[in-house]
């Protein structure tokens, strides 16, 4: 491995960590620096939408609000580059909860789910992006 692919890779692995930080803050506008505007996100293996990056910005902040306490927690990411772009897969796991006060596990509302996240990635002139995401939802419970 060159420097420059462990930049790339650490750059890539940032950008997980900055989609994660988006979803579990509300702070929807952080998605435009992970995806491009054109991007293809697909969340419809967990009963979600399918559409471009606003498209899913606005369901997500209307889906969302119902569970104001929301971690993801996204594990090591495998990445290959291919042709000038990078597909990563990385497993997560992510609690949703009704609530961000102090409640009982047992609290009706809460959901509990894993599975993969899969992107595709391209370098623009403002770094790496994703150019589409498919979820593959593994399992979730609730509570």
């Amino acid at each position: 491995m060159d420097a420059t692919e462990i930049a790339d890779r650490l750059e890539i692995t940032d950008l997980l960590a900055r989609y994660t930080r988006a979803i579990d803050s509300g702070r929807w506008e952080l998605l435009d620096v992970v995806f491009t505007e054109e991007a293809l996100i697909d969340y419809s293996s967990s009963g979600g939408v399918k559409g471009t990056r606003d498209d899913v910005k606005a369901w997500l902040a209307d889906v969302l609000r119902h569970w104001p306490a929301r971690l993801h927690l996204v594990g090591a990411a495998t990445i290959n580059f291919r042709d000038g772009e990078a597909r990563v897969s990385a497993p997560f796991t992510d609690t949703l909860g009704p609530t961000q006060e102090m409640v009982s596990a047992r609290t009706e509302g809460f959901l509990h789910g894993g599975g993969w996240y899969h992107h595709r990635m391209r370098h623009t002139s403002a770094g790496w992006r994703s150019v589409e995401l498919v979820e593959e939802q593994s399992w979730r419970t609730v509570g």
